[in-house]
């Protein structure tokens, strides 16, 4: 039988190709190459703890004949078995209708890709267009045209991680293989392979939009059928069992089960569940705005000077703090080389996020730094939907801050509230007195963004956020200034607002995954159960898995 062991720690200089690190694994491992089956790289990152002295580090497993000696160490190389995620139908209950999905996100869509893929010919529906009629809606938009309210940066095929940098980074711990399937499946359906290996993979807007379509191809040729601008208006619930969708108000479609994969942003999926009795609660998340910086300054701090950054990703950071008045304060969805993007979906209200595309070769950096709010501060903490209600707010007052363009304000603007203004000036740094390292760090003579995806204007962000979440938000940037070098710098661009972290509600759902409303399987981010495209994904498998628990495949008759 063979043997899979993993060497770990294996460095590299900037300059290298992928044979070096081969050899170096095998070496290290002391294994002769007449043993060797296959090799593997299986993690990549960026040593930068010394910054002067940068290096890649690989880990990499070597498959070895039966009997294969190698060298025993167990700081480096250890033994591994690896994981297979292959679920079966063990449901013996014969489903009387179709099992429907809700949503075409992370969640909905490798929830119907494992339900396709088992045989379960699962119907997907889906309020907003294919990608690519979404992709000329959200430009046009971009562009000064009208916002479509079913077809914009929230709503449509791939959800809203379409429009975002495309993060397949989580915190999730996964024994069972499922983080590593979704990866490989996006990797069948066109993204690059190094998402496989890289310690922060992400595959980039650009590429991400023909993979979510390679996807949906898939889903139909293994029987699965899709439905696009068909918003699921109402369920047909009798003796508190689900047995049917509305669509578009006029179609009833009778299922099975319907998995709700709706995404954050659903607020009308949301009223509908309320009034249907749908168990939920409000549920805290994060607001906040996102703050731009030149890349170059944060390649410069996450380096060091002299690396050669062109053999170097795009570098990128995750602070957090605790503020002095007990919020949290984070950067969230941080995005390299990136974009900030009007991501409104309602009329009157207005909602930004990040992008980037798969090069990360923008000039700025961009980020979202958000603080945090729970049910306590909700116009009503006992109703369920009351986070939805201070997130419109929030969003009308930044809407009315632009007057429907994204507000922005540099962040010297922004602080003065709190500090004197010679005393801001003298403590921000500006990088006047290191010109020869920081010539290409900073912004044009506005202070303003050029590549904001929307039209932009400069506002007071400040009447937007209520005064504990501005004394937080200072908080946090003059603590992540003492971390990177020039973050609390006065020109750093602010845009606002940043509202959509996560759902503000949870619909509640029990050890079978099924909500009060039997047949209703609540999944994702907009159900309160993920946060990302990863984590998303793997519970769009987790409720197909609990699907294939209790039916088996094929229909009644």
């Amino acid at each position: 039988m063979e043997k899979r062991i993993r060497v770990s720690q294996i460095k590299v200089p900037l300059q290298h190709e992928r044979e070096q690190v081969i050899n170096k694994a095998c070496k290290m491992a002391g294994v002769c190459s007449a043993d060797i089956i296959k090799t593997q790289i299986v993690r990549q990152s960026v040593d930068a703890r010394r910054n002067e002295d940068v290096k890649y580090i690989y880990s990499v497993d070597i498959v070895l004949k039966k009997g294969a000696r190698y060298k025993k160490d167990p700081r480096h190389i250890q033994e591994v078995t690896p994981v297979t995620y292959r679920p079966q139908p063990y449901g013996h209950t014969h489903p009387d209708a179709p099992i429907a999905v809700i949503g075409s996100g992370p969640a909905g869509l490798f929830c119907a890709y494992l339900l396709a893929k088992n045989g379960y010919r699962p119907l997907i529906f889906e309020r907003g267009k294919a990608v690519e009629d979404r992709q000329r809606d959200v430009q046009a938009f971009w562009n000064g045209g009208v916002l479509l309210p079913d077809s914009n940066v929230q709503f449509g095929e791939g959800g809203a991680g379409t429009f975002s940098d495309g993060k397949l980074n989580t915190a999730v711990k996964d024994k069972s293989g499922r983080n590593q399937f979704v990866l490989e499946t996006f990797v069948s359906a066109g993204a690059p392979e190094d998402i496989l290996y890289m310690s922060r993979p992400h595959i980039g807007t650009d590429v991400l939009r023909n993979v979510v379509v390679n996807m949906r191809r898939e889903i139909i040729r293994m029987g699965g059928c899709f439905y696009f601008s068909s918003c699921v208006t109402d369920f047909q619930v009798q003796n508190g069992r689900l047995t049917g969708l509305v669509i578009n108000g006029k179609d009833h479609i009778p299922v099975s089960a319907a998995v709700l994969a709706v995404g954050h942003s659903a607020r009308d999926t949301f009223d509908i569940l309320k009034n249907r009795a749908a168990a939920m609660e409000p549920k805290a998340f994060a607001v906040g705005m996102r703050i731009e910086h030149p890349q170059a300054m944060i390649d410069e701090s996450q380096y060091g000077k002299n690396a050669d950054r062109s053999l170097l990703p795009a570098a990128a950071y995750k602070l957090t703090h605790r503020a002095k008045n007990g919020r949290s304060v984070y950067s969230f969805c941080m995005c390299p080389g990136g974009f900030v993007v009007n991501a409104s979906s309602e009329e009157g209200r207005l909602a930004i996020n990040g992008m980037s595309n798969h090069a990360r070769d923008g000039k700025n950096a961009n980020s979202a730094i958000v603080v945090s709010v729970t049910p306590e501060d909700f116009p009503d903490p006992k109703d369920p939907l009351s986070g939805v209600a201070f997130q419109r707010e929030l969003e009308a007052r930044a809407w009315q801050a632009g007057q429907g363009k994204i507000p922005q304000q540099t962040f010297g603007e922004f602080e003065k509230e709190f500090h004197d203004k010679m005393n801001y000036v003298k403590s921000s740094l500006r990088f006047d007195h290191e010109s020869e390292h920081h010539e290409n760090n900073g912004f044009p003579d506005t202070g303003f963004s050029s590549c904001t995806g929307g039209a932009a204007v400069q506002a007071d962000l400040r009447p937007i956020f209520p005064p504990v979440i501005r004394e937080a938000f200072v908080d946090g940037m003059q603590a992540f200034g003492k971390k990177i070098r020039g973050f609390d710098r006065p020109d750093a661009i602010l845009s606002a607002v940043e509202s959509r972290t996560s759902s503000p509600v949870r619909i509640l759902r029990d050890d079978s995954f099924q909500s009060n409303i039997l047949g209703l399987y609540p999944c994702g981010e907009g159900a309160g159960y993920a946060g990302g495209i990863m984590s998303a994904a793997m519970d769009g498998l987790k409720v197909a898995e609990a699907l294939m628990h209790k039916y088996c495949p094929e229909f009644k008759g």
